[in-house]
Parts: structure tokens; sequence; C-alpha cells
């Protein structure tokens, strides 16, 4: 039997953190004392990512699309550390076409009545059962821990209510590949919340805002440290914290 290392610092997974929100919601993990694992489906550029983190920081093999992956890495965790403090669902996709398309064409191609169902699938397969099989994945490792927290990074476009509201930012924007990706992956943060309110879990779902990243081009307008603010805060959150929230810098937001 291998011999598990149990350590005093807490230790955070964030998946897709080789770039992006995602590596810098890991830096600041760090610089908030926890071992952090960056999750990435290429090893090489989850150890890139790492070495720029910090000491005690590893790369972790993860696709969240492949149940060996997940499982490979549950069983890497459990070897070496014992449990996780910290669940951080980061990686997701807003599209599964051609790489650097405009943002506009991107939208486009998203509209209810001429979105390919291939493309809703591929999305849908890393944004929402992704979530679903890594979180149940790595249950038993946050039930090791004194006070485990979930994040899942969810976006203002998964909200029915601001997106039925004429009036409202997000008004004829909806479309059937991201936006009821990120809407299904709230009602699953609610039901993980419901299911594990007795053991002391916290679940909470988290906008970043309209980040710069690849994700959209680089169109964003926020920084990457500025999204990193609200999953960290959630991320540390004391026994008083919610769960089962949606929210965002400024924040609750309706769902």
């Amino acid at each position: 039997m291998k011999q598990i290392t149990r350590q005093e610092k807490p230790v955070a997974l964030v998946t897709g953190a080789n770039k992006g929100i995602g590596l810098q919601i890991a830096k600041d993990l760090a610089a908030h004392g926890f071992t952090v694992l960056v999750g990435s489906r290429n090893l090489e550029d989850g150890e890139n990512a790492a070495k720029s983190v910090g000491a005690d920081t590893r790369a972790l093999q993860l696709d969240v699309t492949n149940q060996d992956s997940i499982a490979a890495a549950a069983e890497r965790i459990r070897n070496e550390f014992g449990r996780l403090d910290v669940l951080l669902n980061n990686a997701g996709i807003a599209h599964a076409g051609k790489p650097g398309r405009p943002l506009q064409e991107i939208a486009m191609s998203g509209r209810a009545s001429v979105a390919s169902l291939d493309e809703v699938r591929v999305v849908f397969e890393t944004n929402v059962f992704g979530v679903i099989a890594v979180t149940q994945a790595m249950l038993p490792l946050l039930r090791e821990a004194p006070a485990a927290r979930i994040v899942n990074i969810s976006s203002a476009g998964a909200s029915l209510t601001i997106n039925s509201d004429p009036n409202g930012p997000l008004w004829g924007m909806i479309d059937v590949v991201y936006c009821p990706s990120k809407t299904a992956l709230n009602a699953i943060t609610l039901a993980f919340a419901s299911d594990l309110e007795s053991t002391g879990i916290k679940v909470n779902a988290v906008c970043p805002g309209f980040t710069a990243t690849d994700i959209n081009g680089f169109a964003g307008t926020r920084t990457v440290q500025q999204a990193a603010r609200e999953p960290v805060r959630l991320a540390l959150l004391d026994e008083n914290g919610p769960t089962g929230t949606f929210s965002n810098e400024d924040g609750p937001l309706p769902w």
C-alpha cells in the first residue's frame, strides 16, 4: 500500500490552470499559503505554468472530459496529500469551432437557428459533464479536509433573469452553446450545495466578468487579476460563509 503524505498546508486543485484566469487563481491561492495543483490537459503546459506560480506548486495532468484522466488525478492527490481543501472548477470552453475566430463570428455561429448540435455537445462535455465528473471524483478527498470549498466558474450569461430582461445588458446575446452550458452549471452548483450542506462543504458559482483571455480572443475588458478576486474569495470562505450562491465581484447575481 502506498504511503499517504499528509501536510499542514491546505491543498487546492484548479482545473484549466495552465493559462488565463485559472493561472491567476492558482497564483493567488499560492500567495494565500496553499499547495496548488495546476490542472492541465497537457502536462508540459501545466509544468510550465506551475513554474510561474511558485515553489509549492505541482502540475497535474487532468482532462475533464476523460474519465481515466480524472481518476488518475484523484488517485495521485490521495497518494501525495490524502485530502483536498479546495476544488476550483475553472476549465471551460466557449465554442468548439476553429480557434482564432473573431468574437462576433463565434456569437453568430451560436445563434439558436443555426448552431451546430455537435458543437453544443462538445461545449457541454467540458462545461457541464466535466464539472460533474471531476467534482464526484474529488469528493472523497474533499470530505477528508476540515472545511472544503468548491467554486465553479460561471458567467453572467448563465442568468436567465438577466438574459430575459429586454432592457438588460445581455438582451439578444444569449446563444444555445455557451450560455446554456453555464446555466446548467449553475443548476449543478445548487444541486451539489444542497446535497453537501450537511457536510460543511460549501459550493458556489462565480462570474469572473468579461476578461481578456483566449476564450474571447482577448476582447475582454477585465484583467485576469480582477477576474480572480471573487473566485479566490469564495475559496477562502470561513464556516460562516454562504453556500449555493451565484455572484461576481459586485455581489449576488440573479439566477
